[in-house]
């Protein structure tokens, strides 16, 4: 039933593009704010407590709903509650469509777009120098597919809807930690360890698929420069568990992409050809996962 529903869910994901602003979530700031707030009553226990607290009351209303209907009319409730939690849990954008619109920017020379459809990639600072602009979208597309993709879809073959939603619940919490952290002039340090726990907890989720994600590129793409940079030394030495998994990513990825800048081309082109690269690893990526998700459903390993 969840291969059914992960693959259904894999094709609205492809097709459905005009509603991936549903999935941004926005009314769920709120809550996750007032339960930040709630936390402040919890100042003498670890920052953990209460996001473990509030994670689980988001992710409660599917684990009932999931509890419920069992096998009803055949699992067919069950089939569209976890299509519907699975479209809900990628994303919040899809990371081709994100590189489409990156790409069109740099075909059409503007500067401003450039640098908003390479911050949606990187989620964070652009760089000012244009080439390592081009490196680091390289490398964040090598990331957030991890965290938009292949970590989802790890969490829904394992425990089904609720282990998606579970990881898609540690992300928003840790996107707003960070955005109220990033905000705040206080020096609240309350938000600073609430941003620290939130980060931690969704590093522990992204830990396996992380890696389950690394190994992918090198079988995906080139395999002796993905082993090469598996094998390197980050440097500075990543400090959190996100962190390492991140740096991890983005070197296999590069590494995988085993992409040469050519003297006679131009940045334009570069970008261009480096995004459009790293896009097809994960899509080839995304194939092979499906596949062998697939087969280890159809002889019993999954189910």
């Amino acid at each position: 039933m969840n291969l059914i529903a992960l693959l259904i869910g894999l094709g609205i994901e492809r097709l459905a593009t005009q509603l991936f602003h549903l999935r941004r979530l926005r009314w769920l700031d709120r809550l996750i704010d007032a339960g930040f707030r709630k936390a402040a009553r919890l100042s003498g226990w670890p920052a953990i407590v209460p996001v473990l607290l509030l994670a689980s009351l988001f992710v409660l209303p599917v684990f009932a709903v999931t509890l419920s209907l069992g096998n009803v009319l055949f699992g067919g409730p069950y089939l569209l509650l976890a299509i519907v939690v699975l479209f809900f849990s990628l994303g919040p954008k899809d990371i081709g469509e994100d590189v489409s619109e990156y790409c069109e920017a740099l075909e059409q020379d503007d500067g401003e777009r450039v640098q908003q459809t390479a911050k949606a990639i990187i989620e964070g600072e652009v760089p000012a120098d244009t080439l390592e602009r081009l490196h680091c979208v390289e490398s964040a597309v090598c990331v957030q597919a991890n965290n938009r993709l292949f970590a989802v879809i790890f969490w829904f073959v394992l425990l089904g809807p609720l282990g998606a939603w579970t990881y898609r619940v540690t992300d928003l919490i840790r996107r707003r930690a960070v955005f109220n952290a990033a905000r705040d002039e206080t020096g609240d340090e309350r938000l600073a360890r609430l941003r620290d726990a939130s980060t931690t907890l969704h590093g522990w989720l992204a830990w396996i698929p992380a890696r389950l994600t690394a190994v992918g590129y090198a079988v995906a793409g080139h395999f002796d420069g993905a082993l090469a940079a598996w094998r390197e030394a980050p440097e500075p030495l990543p400090e959190t568990t996100s962190e390492v998994s991140e740096n991890l990513l983005a070197r296999v990825g590069v590494g995988a992409l085993a992409i040469d800048d050519k003297d006679e081309e131009s940045l334009t082109d570069r970008g261009v050809r480096g995004a459009t690269a790293a896009n097809g690893l994960v899509f080839r990526l995304l194939i092979i996962w499906v596949v062998v998700i697939s087969a280890m459903t159809l002889y019993g390993v999954l189910v």
